[in-house]
């Protein structure tokens, strides 16, 4: 186990994957922390500010009465006080707490911002929890309510939540002003907040006839102006950054620096766009729900560029235009994306209600911007967001030429797509480790295979479950023993520094991809984690026999060897020696497959265990047997764990497992 983020040992872990230009720029946010305590800046006056970037004639009219359906019972949820952020149900969000974690029952502490020590839970909660609620994204639901119905009671409900918070989080003072990412997302939801009450007669005088509003939507400008994430930090974090400030600026021109905040915060944007994005369209952070938050804040900032007569560099629709050709790419036939990396529920925009499909909402605002290539799948359903979106973004072509056939492979990226009948879908991860000296979202999961049988999880990545506050749980769910690939000497194949950190990155090349292969597709890559030693895996998808075979080779140094195979939540196993039998249903129909494990391990199945024996091999980790379906939940699943060792092991210690679906 690491240390956790905020120890001395974490600090100079993080210091050593810092350049010296990185590093002088946090000693100048240091300085500039300190000075504003003492002499924060002030707000200039401003007079007769007026809001334009309202929606054009008729686009509310577009939504369809399906997705207004979801959105207005959300809707009436939230005016009862009722709502779930990560699994956490609440009932006190009438008048709520602003700064009060429902899971801990902790309440964080006044204070300067930069002195609030928000990752220790034990002080101030399960930060995560504190600032989601006050993204407010809860807001632009309600206000999206009335932009469809014309009920103010959704306004004036708007309007007292946003005076609440305002009053109770002075610009400054507590825990919303420490992380640009809360920042940056909070004002793109007000600027949708304020642009959806434009028909309701209280909207300027809640907004800019207000010297109080005026004032903090000043601030958190300046604030991200002066203190943006900076290199091994300048991940998804300073897209959200830009995209907040560059809307506010756009919409919110009220102030002598506008001009400048909102052409510095457009540079920004596309720089970090293009750096954050591989060639191929994949977010190199190799998280996919970070690859869904990067594009929906991308598409909102070219929303609020075409509303305001913006003027945006061709590279930015070209990479959005990359990333949505690529996530219609590697989604399942139920338009699920791989479950890679990192994922904590983080929206750029939120405008629709629970049960809105939120992969299928971003391929239908891709259709609606960029317009669809005959390969990609069938978009069923309807959303909130891409009408309102596209009654903004202005037709135009992106000057990029797009795939003429559906992408399997990514080489940039390492990912790779093989594709069966019976809806078979299997991601294999030959990539690199992570994004950036630190690769903040990155998983252990080098070599990791991810298995559907049309849209259900057979063979599962188990997800993130939690960042902050259960150590314990954050490395388990990042480890190589919680993905589906082989651990080698009990170690994990990269070394964690931290929750967000990793001081040693293993190496992984792809050998083989032949994604498209008839009558078997094939893929084979290794690393070199475990350095001397060599982990290769060849996968083979036959179609035919509709039957999965993995192969995984140590070569080199062997040792003890176990391999982990997660099941899905939905999949029952009778393990009986080195065969599982699985069977789930689908659609109200029985299927089944057989799991065929390597005879060299011994095999035992792990259940819901946060306590296992000493025998269970999870050396390292007191839990096995776990699924999080999304963050902060979490609930029992299989894994099938194999144990042993490659001494006497025939080709240089291959193991054989052979998955065959068979209903």
């Amino acid at each position: 186990m690491t240390a956790s983020s905020g120890s001395a040992g974490w600090y100079l872990r993080r210091l050593t994957r810092m350049g010296p230009q990185e590093i002088a720029g946090r000693v100048g946010d240091t300085v500039r922390r300190r000075r504003w305590r003492s002499a924060p800046p002030e707000c200039p006056a401003v007079t007769g500010a007026r809001f334009t970037a309202v929606l054009p004639e008729g686009a509310v009219d577009a939504v369809s009465p399906d997705a207004a359906k979801l959105l207005l019972a959300a809707a009436d949820r939230l005016m009862y006080g009722r709502a779930e952020y990560f699994g956490v149900l609440r009932d006190d969000l009438s008048e709520p707490d602003w700064w009060y974690d429902p899971k801990t029952g902790r309440r964080a502490a006044d204070g300067y911002a930069f002195d609030v020590p928000y990752r220790d839970e034990n002080t101030v909660g399960d930060i995560k929890q504190i600032w989601e609620l006050s993204r407010h994204q809860h807001l632009t639901q309600l206000a999206a309510a009335y932009a469809l119905t014309g009920n103010e009671r959704y306004a004036e409900r708007v309007a007292e939540h946003l005076s609440s918070w305002w009053e109770t989080n002075p610009p400054l003072r507590g825990v919303h002003w420490v992380s640009g990412i809360e920042l940056g997302i909070r004002l793109l939801s007000w600027v949708w907040v304020r642009r959806l009450l434009d028909g309701w007669q209280g909207a300027a005088t809640l907004f800019e006839d207000n010297p109080t509003a005026v004032q903090q939507i000043w601030y958190h400008q300046r604030w991200l102006a002066a203190f943006p994430s900076r290199g091994s930090s300048a991940n998804n974090h300073v897209i959200a950054e830009a995209a907040g400030q560059f809307a506010a600026a756009c919409a919110f021109d009220w102030f002598d620096s506008s001009a400048r905040w909102r052409d510095d915060a457009l540079r920004s944007l596309e720089r970090h766009l293009r750096s954050n994005t591989f060639p191929s369209g994949l977010n190199r952070e190799l998280a996919t729900e970070y690859h869904g938050l990067v594009l929906e804040l991308g598409l909102a900032a070219l929303a609020e560029a075409d509303a305001a007569g913006v003027p945006v560099p061709a590279t930015v629709r070209r990479v959005l235009l990359r990333m949505t050709d690529a996530l219609a790419a590697v989604v399942d036939n139920r338009l699920r994306p791989p479950r890679q990396g990192d994922a904590d529920d983080g929206h750029g925009l939120v405008l629709d209600g629970a049960g809105c499909d939120r992969w299928a909402s971003l391929l239908a605002t891709g259709d609606a911007v960029f317009g669809r290539l005959d390969w990609w799948p069938e978009v069923t359903g309807a959303d909130v967001r891409t009408p309102l979106l596209a009654a903004l973004i202005k037709p135009a072509q992106a000057a990029a030429s797009r795939p003429a056939t559906r992408p399997a492979h990514f080489a940039d990226a390492g990912l790779t797509i093989l594709r069966g009948p019976g809806e078979i879908w299997c991601r294999c991860d030959g990539g690199p480790h992570g994004f950036l000296s630190i690769a903040a979202h990155a998983h252990a999961d080098a070599l990791s295979v991810e298995v559907r049988h049309d849209g259900v999880d057979v063979l599962a990545d188990p997800g993130t479950y939690c960042y902050h506050g259960q150590p314990a749980w954050r490395q388990y769910f990042r480890s190589t023993l919680g993905h589906n690939t082989l651990r080698l000497g009990g170690a994990d194949q990269s070394v964690s520094g931290g929750p967000f950190l990793w001081t040693r990155q293993a190496r992984t090349r792809v050998l083989t991809a032949d994604p498209t292969g008839v009558p078997v597709a094939r893929w084979c890559a290794e690393h070199d984690g475990y350095r001397p030693a060599v982990h290769r895996r060849r996968v083979e998808l036959a179609a035919t026999s509709r039957e999965l075979t993995i192969f995984d080779e140590v070569r080199g140094t062997g040792g003890e060897v176990t391999l982990a195979f997660h099941l899905g939540p939905e999949i029952a196993a009778d393990l009986v020696g080195g065969r599982a039998q699985l069977t789930w249903i689908k659609d109200g129909e029985g299927r089944s497959a057989v799991l065929d494990l390597p005879e060299q391990l011994a095999w035992r199945a792990h259940r819901g265990e946060s306590e296992p024996s000493p025998s269970s091999s999870s050396r390292g980790y007191p839990m096995l047997g776990w699924y999080s379906a999304g963050f902060g939940r979490k609930e029992p699943t299989t894994t099938l764990v194999g144990t042993g060792d490659t001494n006497g092991v025939a080709a240089a210690g291959e193991f054989t497992t052979v998955l065959r679906f068979q209903g």
